[in-house]
């Protein structure tokens, strides 16, 4: 794992283009699936029907690619810190693209660069880069333009 320190939300502008954090491991349970399955309505045997996925081209479930990109908020909460920052939210996602399935049992891990950073009425819009990469696996899960706007 790799924390950044984040003391003021003006330091970011100088880490464009840089890789600022990497998440901890993070396991992708079938228990996790079959949640985030409840959670959307998205049954799909390829996420829920274990016995099924065994004859699958993947050999087992896989989590749906939304759960993957939806992880990235926890990624974000265990490796960047920002102690003047007083509000976040999520802006949106610019380029998501699902690379690779995340077979359930594996372990699944956030790595941050800083894209952009634009100043916003009180506050800043960051475009970090990040990609979900699967322990072992040398394509990434997901890439993904993570939008969010941060308030001190």
């Amino acid at each position: 794992m790799k924390i950044a320190e984040i003391k003021q939300l003006a330091d970011l502008k100088g880490m464009v283009g840089q890789e600022i954090a990497i998440s901890d491991w993070v396991l992708m349970s079938q228990e996790r699936i079959n949640q985030f399955a409840e959670a959307t309505g998205d049954f799909q045997w390829i996420h829920v029907d274990v016995e099924r996925a065994k004859n699958s081209p993947f050999k087992s479930t896989v989590a749906h690619g939304f759960l993957t990109l939806s992880l990235i908020p926890l990624f974000t909460d265990q490796c960047i810190r920002m102690p003047s920052m007083k509000m976040a939210l999520n802006y949106g996602s610019n380029k998501v693209r699902f690379t690779h399935p995340v077979p359930a049992g594996s372990r699944v891990r956030g790595r941050f660069t800083v894209k952009e950073v634009d100043e916003v009425p009180g506050g800043i819009q960051l475009n970090m880069l990040v990609n979900v990469e699967i322990e072992g696996v040398d394509k990434p899960a997901c890439v993904a333009e993570a939008l969010s706007r941060r308030y001190e």
